[in-house]
């Protein structure tokens, strides 16, 4: 019965092509949007994590993902939040999203006092110098410099204007571009202001209740804790995940019409066959069973077909842009079961009418 099932596979090659990769863009659909989506704010947010500072201290109402809320914090309640007990150090630093090169959507960029951020975050120059103050210069991380293809000199265009890229540095930490806090808070009409603070606790002395402390000094204020930004990103967006699913149910009904409609086509060619297998003996249920695991197959193939060509997209991908696809077990799991179940609501009506043709009709068949 397995040779049957591969010989009616093989049988039309390019029909049998064609199902695998209908289906495999069914399943590119899922993986694909699923994995940017998760990769790009999981990135983001373990970026935003390693600063060196266990706490970000931001204004009351602020909203989303960071560089969306203007600066409203003064640069000296940094001494404030250093007199509350367990903190070590806080760091004044501006958040804010531009408009990316080619329009391409839009990229957080960060203002720092470079020295106190360097200290508190670990940075080191890798290639070039830090920036001045008021040069219009900026730095960049050494994994977007790569990508990018970006040399100490070239310009970066932000608010405008052109920045000189001057240096790169690592670890990666924040945002990819920094510039002077200075420069930004020029920028956005925000001089003596800063949109957050970074918080490093000292050594020994408990997160919770250094958090519990700044809540109690700074009631009006938001206390979030660097360690719980990836859990914070995926869940400041609520629309997602209501678009992930209709992403899901949109590529389960592409796989089903798929195999419905190719083995809609397979039980009609092969009318006169069925007829002879149930001269044979063979009953109902066998037949049926047979175009059903032509139909699973066809849908096991496009599923690791579209896997493939997700893997081939993310490599092609990250060579020309810092995006980042999430490739996760679970994700590969919940493809695997749609495109199966999506193969079998698609064999359904072609397996039962199978089943049902009359032996000496079929054989009759031309």
């Amino acid at each position: 019965m397995d040779n049957l099932v591969l010989s009616n596979m093989l049988h039309r090659p390019v029909r049998t092509l064609v199902s695998v990769l209908g289906i495999a863009v069914g399943v590119l659909l899922i993986v694909f949007t699923i994995g940017l989506a998760n990769g790009s704010l999981r990135e983001q947010a373990r970026r935003e994590a390693n600063v060196g500072a266990e706490i970000m201290f931001r204004a009351s109402g602020s909203f989303g993902v960071s560089g969306s809320d203007s600066f409203r914090l003064p640069v000296s309640l940094a001494e404030e939040i250093n007199r509350v007990k367990g903190v070590q150090k806080a760091v004044a630093i501006g958040q804010n999203s531009v408009q990316a090169a080619n329009n391409t959507g839009n990229r957080l960029i960060e203002g720092v006092n470079f020295d106190e951020y360097a200290d508190i975050a670990g940075l080191r120059i890798i290639e070039g110098s830090r920036f001045s103050e008021n040069g219009g210069e900026a730095i960049i991380d050494t994994g977007f410099q790569k990508q990018r293809k970006y040399k100490i000199g070239d310009t970066i265009k932000l608010y405008e204007r052109d920045f000189r890229i001057v240096g790169a540095y690592e670890p990666a930490a924040g945002a990819r571009v920094k510039i002077p806090l200075s420069e930004m808070q020029t920028q956005l009409a925000g001089e003596g202001k800063a949109s957050a603070f970074l918080v490093k606790i000292k050594e020994g002395v408990a997160l919770e209740q250094v958090a519990e402390n700044l809540q109690s000094r700074f009631p009006d204020n938001q206390i979030l804790l660097t360690r719980d930004f990836e859990e914070l990103y995926l869940s400041g967006f609520p629309a997602l995940n209501v678009f992930l699913n209709v992403i899901i149910g949109v590529a389960a009904v592409i796989s089903a019409l798929v195999i419905l409609l190719t083995m809609y086509t397979t039980v009609t060619e092969r009318t006169r066959q069925i007829g002879i297998m149930k001269s044979l003996g063979m009953s109902n249920a066998g037949i049926a069973w047979i175009i059903a695991q032509e139909a699973l197959l066809i849908s096991f193939c496009g599923v690791v077909g579209g896997i493939l060509l997700t893997v081939i997209l993310r490599f092609l991908l990250t060579q020309v842009t810092t995006l980042e696809v999430e490739l996760s077990p679970l994700v590969w799991t919940i493809t695997l079961i749609v495109g199966l179940v999506g193969g079998a609501i698609g064999a359904l009506y072609p397996a039962l009418r199978a089943a049902k043709l009359d032996a000496v009709e079929a054989l009759s068949y031309e």
